[in-house]
């Protein structure tokens, strides 16, 4: 394929996703939106009758809904991996995949906000986790963990919406000089913040997202590190572990960069964007699975071996003996066999090659993703320090609704960033076509060859 046709492959697939939607994506639309309403009316009822509703009893303080922030977070991670760590480190396959990437990201961070506000109990009283100024002359409790939360999540928000705008800006300008008017053309000249591609402006923005790519890459580690502090201080056996942060974050890397690809070989399909997804870029994202389901393999069997070297009375191994063998340990054995053990198969370029097979491979490291986090935060209080307390959690429907809530609510933005911003980084993939001057197959021959 030359440079030209190329250029006029990306344009196509840029009109067709903005063009009028089809009956699959107004279905997508209606069932994402339906869970979305489902998972609200569950919340008014936690709002209006309070957590007695949930499944949450003594010891069991933590269930679902703080699993479902532990995941969401973790899914947030994958854009900033492809979109700046990648651009920093000049890997060429991002290209094609760093823009849904990048919404991703600022949209499962707006789904994982949402529960440490309805744990509270009151939700009313958020504002009270910000140190404002209020009536009654104090601060908040900075040793607590929902004050990380809030500034670990609200900054990682911050700097990620602002990465995507400063990434969108140029391709926002093409399409406004593409459109003759209406809302679109409002939206997109908003966007381009008078954007006109002269030299000095190219200058300016190639430092600036350099600039927000080397800010952006520190909270891949420290987002995600200061989660798992949420449990690492505390005294909490099977908690209580200087292995979390880098288990968190290896977690975290896996779970969203298993989402891209459960997100991006349907639209792959559905657009027609083989052209420009190639199976290359499939390639780079399989790898990118197996490297991080090794390093939280890893991560399983030291943890594991550190327990099971202790004494027998320990509280600690005894934890953990209860998570592998006790109410929880189908659902641990599953997230073991989802999260290290499928990605395995990875390793056949075969499977890597296969589009179904890498969706199906992805689909199950997302299932045990969950399943690990839930395994994280309930075995360790279900099964404590005092066996006379040790009591099974069983979530409540309204939680169950809560969680399937918040995956209607992220695939519900998706599909509607999809139609208003630039799918596809369209600067990126010129400029890249431009200094290949054949193409994404050419590249992929050459890089075969």
């Amino acid at each position: 394929m030359s440079a030209t046709r190329h250029v006029r492959r990306i344009e196509e697939a840029v009109s067709a996703m903005h063009g009028p939607p089809g009956r699959w994506y107004w279905l997508g639309l209606a069932l994402s939106g339906g869970a979305a309403a489902f998972g609200a009316y569950a919340y008014s009822i936690l709002f209006r009758e309070g957590l007695h509703r949930t499944g949450l009893l003594r010891p069991v303080g933590w269930g679902v809904l703080i699993v479902n922030f532990v995941f969401w977070v973790g899914i947030a991670h994958a854009g900033t991996l492809i979109s700046a760590i990648l651009f920093l480190f000049r890997a060429r396959f991002r290209t094609a995949i760093n823009r849904l990437a990048e919404m991703m990201t600022v949209f499962a961070v707006l789904t994982a906000g949402l529960f440490p506000i309805l744990h509270l109990g009151r939700p009313w009283f958020a504002y009270w986790l910000a140190p404002l100024p209020n009536q009654r002359q104090l601060w908040v409790n900075f040793r607590s963990p929902l004050a990380w939360d809030l500034f670990a999540v609200s900054i990682y928000l911050v700097v990620s919406s602002v990465f995507l705008l400063v990434g969108v800006i140029p391709d926002a300008a093409a399409l406004r000089d593409r459109r003759c008017g209406g809302w679109r053309a409002r939206l997109y000249t908003g966007l381009a913040f008078g954007w006109r591609g002269t030299d000095e402006q190219w200058r300016h923005y190639t430092r600036a997202y350099l600039l927000f790519a080397a800010l952006v890459t520190p909270l891949v580690v420290s987002v995600h590190s200061i989660v798992s502090w949420d449990f690492a201080v505390s005294l909490v056996p099977g908690w209580h572990s200087t292995i979390f942060p880098p288990y968190f974050v290896a977690g975290a890397i896996l779970s969203g960069v298993a989402m891209v690809i459960t997100v991006l070989v349907p639209l792959r399909r559905a657009y027609r964007l083989e052209d420009l997804v190639t199976p290359r870029h499939l390639d780079r994202l399989a790898r990118l699975v197996i490297l991080t389901a090794l390093i939280v393999a890893y991560c399983y069997v030291t943890e594991i071996l550190m327990a099971l070297g202790a004494p027998p009375e320990d509280a600690e191994r005894s934890t953990l003996v209860a998570r592998m063998s006790g109410p929880d340990a189908p659902l641990f054995w599953i997230a073991v066999s989802g999260s290290c053990l499928g990605p395995l198969l990875l390793l056949w370029r075969r499977v890597r090659g296969s589009a179904p097979a890498l969706l199906a491979i992805s689909l199950g490291v997302n299932v045990g993703m969950w399943l690990e986090r839930f395994v994280i935060v309930v075995s360790p209080l279900s099964h404590g320090r005092l066996p006379f307390g040790w009591r099974p959690y069983s979530p409540s429907w309204v939680e169950l609704a809560l969680t399937l809530g918040s995956f209607g609510w992220f695939f519900f933005l998706l599909l509607v960033g999809l139609k208003l911003l630039p799918p596809l980084s369209i600067a990126e993939l010129k400029e890249q076509a431009a200094h290949q001057g054949a193409g994404p197959q050419a590249a992929e021959a050459r890089h075969a060859g």
